[in-house]
């Protein structure tokens, strides 16, 4: 019989775990070049990045993962440079979809058949979320899609390092180079490029600016 006792310390055991991959996390820019993430296993990784919240549950985040080394060395001078792209396992690409809204009926139609909503509502999220986001001026859009994917890619990051991995979110790098290169159609937005793969040494420290002195209560 669990106990109240026992059910506290398993939530500060838990807590305590939590916290460990967060201070964990650092950006790491030398990997060890020789280790290869299992496909597999970086498939695992992203389905647990993509449980993110997302505006109207859109999910507009899409993933080109870059493994291939011949590849990788085509996308250095690409990346100004920055030996972690040839160096870490997989690169993951994260793009925005602008036209995330094409999916509305295969999202929200698997969230009926899971029970989650019923036929009626279902019917209304598809034509309301597709007439709204597809009305929307594109800058705003854009906006959208953009905050939702560093959702994603925090996400990422973080399930990453809870198995062992490190990470370095890159936004520079030349995105109409990344687009030329894999031919990405204009409806994918590259936002960040995100090398993963085993530290070969560590990510150094930083500090952070107090709560006190960015916090407002009530006001400012």
């Amino acid at each position: 019989m669990t106990t109240l006792v026992d059910s506290k310390q398993q939530i500060n055991e838990q807590e305590a775990a939590f916290i460990d991959v967060l201070e964990g996390r650092r950006s790491v820019r030398k990997y060890d070049s020789s280790y290869v993430i299992p496909e597999e296993e970086i498939r695992e990784l992203l389905a647990t990045a993509t449980k993110a919240p997302s505006s109207s549950n859109m999910q507009p985040w899409r993933f080109l993962v870059v493994t291939d080394a011949e590849l990788k060395q085509k996308l250095l001078p690409i990346a100004w440079n920055q030996q972690q792209v040839v160096e870490a396992s997989a690169i993951v690409i994260v793009m925005a979809d602008l036209e995330m809204y094409e999916r509305a009926e295969d999202i929200y139609s698997s969230a009926a058949a899971a029970g989650y909503m019923t036929e009626e509502i279902k019917n209304t999220m598809i034509t309301n979320s597709t007439n709204l986001y597809k009305g929307l001026p594109v800058e705003r859009l854009k906006e959208i899609v953009v905050f939702d994917t560093g959702l994603v890619a925090m996400q990422l990051m973080l399930a990453a390092r809870a198995k062992g991995y490190d990470s370095v979110p890159m936004g520079g790098y030349d995105r109409d180079a990344v687009r030329a290169m894999f031919s990405i159609p204009d409806r994918y937005l590259p936002t960040l490029m995100l090398p993963i793969g085993k530290a070969a040494a560590p990510g150094h420290p930083t500090t952070r600016l107090a709560v006190e002195d960015i916090t407002f209560f009530n006001g400012m």
